[in-house]
C-alpha cells in the first residue's frame, strides 16, 4: 500500500475526515439552499469551489446544518449570517496563518522531524486538541467579560455606545523597514505587540486590532484610556529596542461591529495621532473635558489645526501631572503650551 502523502494526511487530521462531498451535496445534506451555502462559504474566506469539486467533509455538512439551525431558531439574524461568517472567517484565518507559521518554525528548528513525514503528522495530531482547548478557553473568558459588561449596563446599547478610542503608533516605522532585516523587523513588531497588549489589558482596555506598527484600542473610562496611552508611551520610551511612539484619543459614540469600531470618533483619534509628535499624546475636546479635573493628569489645549476631514480641530496634550515642567523649565513649558508646541525631543525619534 502506497504511503499517504503528507498534505493529504494533514488535511484528514485537520478537517476531521476525508474530502468526499461537492458543494451541492453539502447543501442538500444540510438542508440549506444552494445559493445560501455558496454565500456562506465565500464569506468564511474560502476559495470558490466548482459544483463538481469534491472538497468537503462530514464536518462541513454539520457546520452548515448548525448555522441553519441557529438562523431558524432566531439566534442569528438571517440578514446578518453572511456578515457574521465573514467576521469569523477573517479573524480565524489570521489565527490559522500564525499557527501554521509557528508549526513550520518548530519543524525547521528540529530537522529530525522533517526527515520523517509520519512524525509531522503525529505532531499535528497531538497538538490539535491542545490548541483547540486553549482557544476555547480564551474565547469563553472573553465571552464572560463581554457578557459581564452587557449585564452591568443593560439599558445601554452594546453596538453603539460612548467609549474612548485610541491609536498608539510607532514613529519612524516606514524608515526602519528600509534599513533593517526581516528578522529584526519581526522582533520589533513582536516586542511592540506584546507590550501593547499587556498594557491595554492591565489598564482595563480592549485591543481592537494591531495594524502593523500601530495598535487601535478602546476603553470604557477616560482614566483607563489615559493610563493606557501614558503607560505605553513611558514603557516604549524606556525600551532601547523600540522606536518612540505617539498617540491620539477621542471620546464619543462608537459603532462596534463584528470586532471592529467605526464612526467619527475613530476617525478623529486617527487624525490626532497623525499630527502628534514622538512621545506626545493628543486628545480631543471631549476627552480633555473628562480628564481636566483628574489630579493625576495635566491637559493643556493646543492651537487649532486643520486635518483631513476636519477643517478645525483644537487638540489638547495629555501628560502626567508630576511630569509638568520636568523636561524643561516652567517658563519654557508655559510658552510651549501657549504656542501649541511640543517640548524639545529627547533621545530616539
Amino acid at each position: 500500500m502506497a504511503e499517504e502523502p503528507l498534505q493529504r494526511r494533514l488535511e484528514r487530521i485537520l478537517l476531521g475526515g476525508e474530502r468526499k462531498y461537492t458543494r451541492l451535496q453539502v447543501a442538500e445534506l444540510a438542508g440549506v439552499p444552494e445559493e445560501r451555502s455558496k454565500q456562506l462559504w465565500r464569506a468564511l474566506g474560502f476559495a470558490a469551489a466548482a459544483d463538481d469539486d469534491v472538497v468537503f467533509t462530514d464536518a462541513d455538512v454539520e457546520a452548515m446544518r448548525i448555522t441553519d439551525q441557529l438562523v431558524e431558531a432566531g439566534l442569528l439574524d438571517r440578514d446578518l449570517e453572511t456578515s457574521v461568517a465573514r467576521a469569523v472567517g477573517l479573524h480565524l484565518s489570521r489565527l490559522a496563518e500564525w499557527q501554521s507559521g509557528l508549526l513550520w518554525s518548530l519543524i525547521a528548528d528540529h530537522p529530525e522531524l522533517a526527515a520523517d513525514e509520519r512524525q509531522i503528522g503525529a505532531l499535528v495530531e497531538g497538538l490539535l486538541p491542545q490548541l483547540e482547548h486553549v482557544q476555547n478557553f480564551v474565547w469563553r473568558r472573553h465571552l464572560a467579560a463581554y457578557a459581564g459588561r452587557a449585564l452591568a449596563a443593560p439599558d445601554e446599547q452594546l453596538e453603539a455606545r460612548s467609549e474612548v478610542v485610541g491609536f498608539v503608533d510607532m514613529v519612524g516605522y516606514t524608515r526602519m523597514t528600509r534599513r533593517v532585516g526581516e528578522a529584526e523587523l519581526s522582533q520589533v513588531l513582536e516586542r511592540f505587540e506584546t507590550l501593547a497588549t499587556e498594557v491595554i489589558a492591565e489598564c482595563h482596555g480592549r485591543v481592537v486590532k494591531m495594524i502593523g506598527d500601530e495598535v487601535l484600542f478602546v476603553a470604557d473610562e477616560p482614566v483607563a484610556a489615559a493610563e493606557i496611552a501614558l503607560t505605553l508611551t513611558e514603557r516604549t520610551g524606556a525600551d532601547e529596542q523600540l522606536p518612540a511612539v505617539r498617540a491620539g484619543m477621542a471620546l464619543g459614540r462608537v459603532l462596534s461591529r463584528f470586532g471592529d469600531v467605526y464612526g467619527s470618533v475613530v476617525n478623529l483619534a486617527s487624525r490626532l495621532t497623525s499630527i502628534a509628535r514622538p512621545g506626545t499624546i493628543l486628545v480631543d475636546r471631549e476627552l480633555a473635558g473628562a480628564l481636566k479635573d483628574e489630579p493625576d493628569y495635566t491637559v493643556r489645549s493646543r492651537r487649532a489645526v486643520a486635518v483631513r476631514g476636519y477643517s478645525r480641530v483644537r487638540p489638547a496634550a495629555l501628560r502626567r501631572a508630576r511630569d509638568t515642567g520636568r523636561a524643561f523649565g516652567s517658563g519654557q513649558q508655559l510658552a510651549a503650551d501657549l504656542l501649541g508646541l511640543d517640548p524639545p525631543r529627547r533621545g530616539r525619534g
